[in-house]
């Protein structure tokens, strides 16, 4: 495993820690750190039992600067095709957390600047810290956003938030993130991560099948018709698991439920 990414297991395995590591360079995404990253993205799925949550955030007391300046410069030298290949799969690489099946939560522990804003948004839930710095900065560097960054702000925040901070590339702080849509919640830098492991914890008590078909659903471009269906699909295969059965006698015995994942 490359150093750029670091894995750490807690609570036996049921809540996972992506730290990016690129202490050089501001935790900068390079190549490197993003064939990385999906790697061990797939090693955490192919786990038995998988983590129940993934919490990604970032060493060295800070998040990430977003794109490296060498590769960026590097693009200057290459054909537009071969640029263009390049960049939509390397934004692939970190994208992938929007298709892992256990939710993913950013601690957003200091600024994140381009890509690693959009990374964040991509995940499931995330928490910036009130005075990191935030923006998508893509216009003020001669280029067009990206890590899709044009739809993420949009779904996340919506139109008229996205249009703003994405034709400014206008730089603003957790707390403005707050009161814009862009993230959940916020915590101090040195109590973030413990915040977020608290909202993992909470996860990783519900039950991971419904959890699992929830975030499949929750992203598909569906209407209330189609959205009902995949719903009682769901439900209908949940309903004959043994922890729907565990669920039913906890509340019953009036306890909390121990899901097993069956």
């Amino acid at each position: 495993m490359s150093d750029t990414v670091e894995i750490e297991l807690q609570d036996d395995g049921q809540i996972a820690i992506l730290y990016l590591n690129n202490p050089d360079t501001k935790n900068s995404m390079t190549l490197e750190m993003g064939l990385s990253f999906h790697r061990e993205l797939h090693r955490l799925a192919g786990r038995n039992p998988a983590p129940r949550a993934l919490i990604v955030t970032g060493k060295n007391g800070l998040f990430s600067s977003g794109g490296d300046l060498g590769l960026l410069r590097s693009f200057m030298e290459k054909s537009q095709k071969d640029n263009q290949e390049f960049m939509e799969s390397f934004y692939r690489l970190f994208l992938e957390v929007r298709y892992m099946p256990f939710p993913v939560l950013a601690a957003v522990n200091g600024h994140a600047i381009g890509a690693s804003l959009a990374l964040a948004l991509a995940c499931d839930l995330r928490y910036f810290v009130p005075d990191g710095k935030y923006a998508f900065n893509f216009v003020r560097i001669g280029i067009h956003p990206g890590m899709g960054s044009s739809f993420l702000a949009r779904s996340v925040a919506g139109l008229h938030q996205a249009q703003e901070l994405l034709f400014t590339g206008r730089q603003i702080s957790g707390t403005e993130a707050l009161q814009r849509g862009l993230c959940h919640g916020l915590a101090d830098k040195g109590q973030i991560l413990n915040h977020v492991m608290d909202v993992a914890r909470e996860i990783a008590e519900a039950a991971p099948q419904a959890v699992r078909a929830l975030k499949q659903g929750l992203y598909a471009n569906r209407n209330l018709e189609d959205t009902l269906r995949y719903e009682a699909e769901s439900q209908a295969e949940n309903y004959l698991s043994q922890d729907f059965r565990e669920a039913m006698e906890a509340i019953q015995q009036k306890r909390k439920p121990a899901y097993q994942d069956k």
